[in-house]
């Protein structure tokens, strides 16, 4: 696969493409456990229609092969929020989908991609990225969860109305799995304002992404390492060739925490900061609680989605 770069001018026009059907997702100030008057500007895409940032990817690409897909239908791999949101855009404009999840993909994402009509086949974790392009062989329209410029252009589109929301932004946390979203963050983010900071953050027990910006390569970690962390939305092993591209160029940094951190940052952000978020979604609030990354004035987050078993946040808030 040849890497393709994503520029200004396709974000823009991912933005005006998604509109009515993304939504523009507010702002919310969480305050600092020790220094209340400084406070983490948090972009809060757990607030999509279907529970994370996914949605502006998937239909970005999905608008520009329409007539495709409904002839031929679609076919999407994810553990669960680039699924719910390739399903949810399949119901509303009536497309036949089939839907490739890993078995180890937690129940409840499972049962709400479900619950949205569509096709669900359960492969092994190493199956996970191979099914489909089995499928897409046989005539299903791809749209994979991150490893294409269409997609990063659609995540890009938060790192615009971020910028719009936030012009006093000095540094800006993103949770990074297989990069769609920090890559097209930190394309737009640096185009506008390269003096803003782009920083990922991923669990400790699924580095894949900060060690091969620390060696300068794409580095893979089996599933059997990645499928420890408790943050399932950030288990991809391996960075997308698209992404990468666009990360070795514009994001300085990219940092870890442990599954207890990201726990206590679910924690957090549903008392503090009153919003419900998954431990995948949390993990950027987790490396501003910890001090990994800046915590003065112009500081930004990310929480990406907020598809948490109920069981789990019960236990959360109980701890």
């Amino acid at each position: 696969m040849t890497a393709e770069l994503v520029g200004l001018n396709e974000i823009r026009a991912a933005a005006d493409r998604i509109a009515g059907v993304a939504v523009r997702t507010p702002i919310v100030d969480l305050p600092h456990p020790e220094e209340p008057k400084l406070v983490l500007r948090c972009k809060a895409e757990s607030l999509q229609p279907t529970g994370a940032f996914k949605l502006r990817g998937a239909y970005n690409m999905i608008a520009q092969v329409m007539d495709r897909a409904r002839t031929n239908g679609i076919v999407a791999q994810s553990s669960g929020n680039h699924a719910r949101a390739v399903a949810w855009l399949a119901r509303r404009f009536d497309l036949r989908a089939v839907i490739v999840m890993p078995d180890a993909a937690p129940a409840h994402k499972v049962a709400a991609v479900r619950a949205l009509g569509v096709e669900v086949e359960l492969v092994p974790p190493a199956e996970r990225d191979t099914r489909p392009l089995e499928l897409a062989a046989k005539g299903y329209v791809h749209v994979p969860p991150y490893d294409d410029p269409r997609v990063i252009a659609g995540q890009g589109t938060v790192g615009l109305e971020l910028l719009e929301q936030v012009p006093e932004l000095e540094s800006i946390v993103v949770p990074v799995s297989g990069g769609g979203l920090v890559a097209g963050m930190a394309t737009a983010i640096k185009a506008l304002r390269p003096e803003v900071r782009v920083i990922g953050v991923e669990p400790e027990l699924a580095a894949d992404a900060a060690q091969s910006l620390w060696l300068g390569q794409r580095i893979t970690w089996e599933p059997r390492r990645t499928y420890r962390t408790v943050a399932d939305g950030l288990r991809t092993n391996v960075l997308g060739v698209h992404p990468w591209e666009h990360i070795r160029r514009y994001v300085d940094e990219i940092v870890t925490v442990t599954d207890e951190q990201i726990l206590a940052a679910v924690r957090y952000l549903a008392i503090e900061g009153r919003l419900v978020a998954e431990p995948a979604g949390a993990a950027a609030v987790a490396a501003w609680l910890n001090d990994k990354v800046p915590v003065g004035p112009g500081a930004a987050a990310i929480v990406s989605g907020g598809s948490i078993d109920p069981k789990l946040l019960a236990s959360v808030l109980e701890s």
